[in-house]
């Protein structure tokens, strides 16, 4: 009688874990409730892969083990007339083998799947169809797209902060704008004009430091057309909450289009390091003049 009560006990964490999968699950549930979706960059895929992958099989694992513990609270507990303490064992040696190998191979494989996809994504691509300077500045954006045969031919956007409207509101007609070309690959190179900022554009699961004295890179594909937020990730100040801007992904032609307008409006050449608030950088070199040539690659 017993025996059929503890199999009856055992079933319940098991029956629970097969209702939860059998209930199905949402879209949201599917990329983990990530901001996005498969397909927006040619990346986006393989970090919602690796995320939605990472956290079932931890899911999983929290199962087995909430089972086991509600199941030796429940099977050996202490009974009506019973005194003293349980028979005490000092170690069981199958159990410690497996809890030792089993979590061995989920932090190999974990690593292991990372640093495969991390390698992929951060691959430089040899020849991008765009290159863009991003410099972050307090509390806004500078974007140059750079003309890598001549840099003088190079055309610029200077941003401002986010402008509030009040009540938690801010005008999003006066938000920098990062535009890309969808399709083509795209290489962004990252700055700072003055303290450590951080380039996140959300819908893209992609982030990456803006240090100074430092050069970072991205490498990516947009693939669907549309408007997605982007904000500073790393706080930088006051005003960090308000550096914000939105990434137009267009066609290549509206692409072309944007280029020009910039270029009619009189926005030609490479802004370089000229604006920089640093005087002493870590290199310890003399500070770039205004007007000097950039140090854009």
């Amino acid at each position: 009688m017993r025996s059929k009560r503890r199999l009856r006990l055992a079933a319940i964490p098991a029956a629970a874990g097969l209702i939860l999968a059998l209930s199905g699950c949402s879209q949201q549930e599917l990329k983990g409730w990530l901001p996005s979706s498969a397909g927006v960059t040619n990346h986006t895929s393989s970090v919602i892969g690796l995320w939605v992958t990472s956290w079932i099989v931890l899911l999983g694992v929290g199962l087995i083990t909430w089972g086991l513990i509600i199941w030796a609270v429940v099977v050996y507990r202490r009974r009506k007339n019973q005194t003293g303490l349980p028979v005490q064992m000092r170690y069981n040696m199958p159990i410690e083998i497996f809890y030792t190998i089993v979590p061995l191979f989920l932090v190999l494989g974990f690593f292991f799947f990372t640093a495969t996809d991390q390698s992929a994504i951060e691959k430089p691509t040899a020849h991008p169809d765009a290159t863009i300077t991003v410099y972050g500045k307090r509390w806004a954006w500078d974007f140059n797209y750079m003309n890598t045969a001549d840099k003088s031919k190079s055309v610029y956007y200077q941003g401002i902060q986010a402008q509030e409207l009040g009540g938690g509101n801010i005008d999003e007609s006066k938000l920098p704008v990062l535009y890309l070309p969808k399709g083509e690959s795209v290489k962004i190179i990252l700055k700072s004009r003055d303290v450590i900022h951080s380039f996140w554009v959300i819908d893209f699961l992609y982030k990456k430091d803006m240090i100074p004295g430092k050069t970072n890179y991205e490498y990516f594909t947009p693939e669907k057309l549309g408007t997605y937020a982007g904000k500073c990730a790393e706080l930088c100040g006051e005003y960090h909450s308000l550096m914000l801007f939105n990434v137009k992904v267009v066609t290549p032609s509206q692409y072309q289009d944007y280029l020009a307008s910039l270029r009619k409006a009189g926005n030609v050449g490479d802004l370089g390091n000229k604006y920089d608030q640093n005087t002493n950088n870590p290199t310890n070199t003399t500070p770039v003049a205004a007007g000097a040539d950039s140090s854009s690659k």
